[in-house]
């Protein structure tokens, strides 16, 4: 029953390790991130451009006043 004893107590440590180091990680990024990572204020707004709009015509149709005969298409 030693044996079984032994393994027990590894891996509890083991466990116990795991979730030590587990926390160390993530409490080293918090503060990491608090203190080296700090948003910079955004920079003074210009005056912003005003919008440029474009005028386009329409293409002009021209209404067909007689159609062609249908082209036969022969096959050889």
């Amino acid at each position: 029953m030693t044996l079984l004893s032994v393994q027990t107590t590894g891996l509890a440590w083991t466990i116990a390790l795991f979730l030590l180091v587990l926390v160390c990680v993530h409490a080293a990024k918090l503060i990491v991130s608090r203190f080296f990572f700090k948003k910079q204020p955004p920079p003074p707004a210009e005056k912003e451009a005003e919008p440029v709009y474009y005028l386009v015509e329409r293409k002009k149709k021209r209404p067909k006043k007689q159609y062609t005969e249908p082209k036969e298409i022969t096959f050889k």
